[in-house]
C-alpha cells in the first residue's frame, strides 16, 4: 500500500520527535485559542494496535498539560461535536500505509487546507472506521465547523486483531508519539508518563 500524499514519516525513540517539518495544509496563518486545544485518540482498547491512540491519549493526560483537554473516542463519527468551537485539534489514531509498524506520520490541515486523500492509510484494516479521518474533515470543512488546525498523528500499525494488546513495535512508539503531541500543543508538562510494555494499557 502506498503512503498518502501530505505524510511525513515521524522520528524515531532513539532521535525523538522533531515537528519543524509537519506539512501546513491549512492555507492560513497563525494560531488563536478560544477554548483549551483538543487531544482526540480515535481507536479501539480491544483490537491491538488499533489501541494506539486511546493508550496516546492517557498518557497525555497522565502530563496534565495546562490549556489542553483530552477525549478518547471509538470512531471519527462524532468528530464535529467534538471539535466544535476548537482553534486548534490533534488527532492520534492508528493507520496503516505500508511502512514499519511504530513509524509516525504528521500532518496538518484547516478550513482552507488540502483534502486528507482517503487511502489505506487512513482507513485501516481490521481496526477500520468506516466514517474515516478523511471524511471527516470533508464533512467538517463543507458545514464550515473544521477547527482552523488540525493536526493528525499517524501511528503505523502491524495488527488489529480482537483482544490482541500493541504491537511491540506500536508500544515503543507511544513515546515518541506522546512528545510530539506536546510539541504540537505548545504545552510544557506537568506530570509525568507512565512506563509499559507491550501488554500493558494505561488506565
Amino acid at each position: 500500500m502506498n503512503e498518502g500524499p501530505g505524510m511525513s514519516d515521524g522520528p524515531g525513540m532513539s532521535d525523538g520527535p522533531d515537528v519543524r517539518g509537519v506539512p501546513d495544509m491549512t492555507g492560513a496563518s497563525g494560531i488563536g485559542v478560544e477554548r483549551p486545544i483538543l487531544v482526540v485518540g480515535l481507536g479501539s482498547l480491544d483490537r491491538g494496535d488499533d489501541a494506539v491512540g486511546p493508550v496516546v491519549v492517557r498518557a497525555i493526560a497522565a502530563l496534565e498539560l495546562p490549556g489542553v483537554e483530552v477525549v478518547e473516542h471509538e470512531d471519527p463519527t462524532d468528530l464535529l461535536e467534538l471539535w466544535s468551537g476548537r482553534h486548534t485539534v490533534v488527532v492520534v489514531d492508528a493507520v496503516r500505509s505500508g511502512a514499519e509498524p511504530g513509524t509516525l506520520h504528521i500532518l496538518k490541515t484547516g478550513p482552507n487546507g488540502a483534502r486528507l486523500v482517503p487511502s489505506a492509510a487512513w482507513a485501516g484494516k481490521g481496526g477500520t472506521h468506516a466514517f474515516g479521518l478523511p471524511a471527516a474533515v470533508d464533512l467538517a470543512r463543507a458545514l464550515g465547523r473544521l477547527p482552523r488546525e488540525v493536526f493528525v498523528v499517524g501511528v503505523e500499525a502491524g495488527r488489529f486483531d480482537h483482544g490482541s494488546p500493541l504491537s511491540p513495535p506500536v508500544a515503543s512508539a507511544v513515546a515518541s508519539a506522546v512528545d510530539t503531541v506536546t510539541q504540537l500543543t505548545g504545552r510544557a508538562a506537568v506530570g509525568t508518563v507512565p512506563e509499559w510494555g507491550s501488554g500493558d494499557v494505561p488506565r
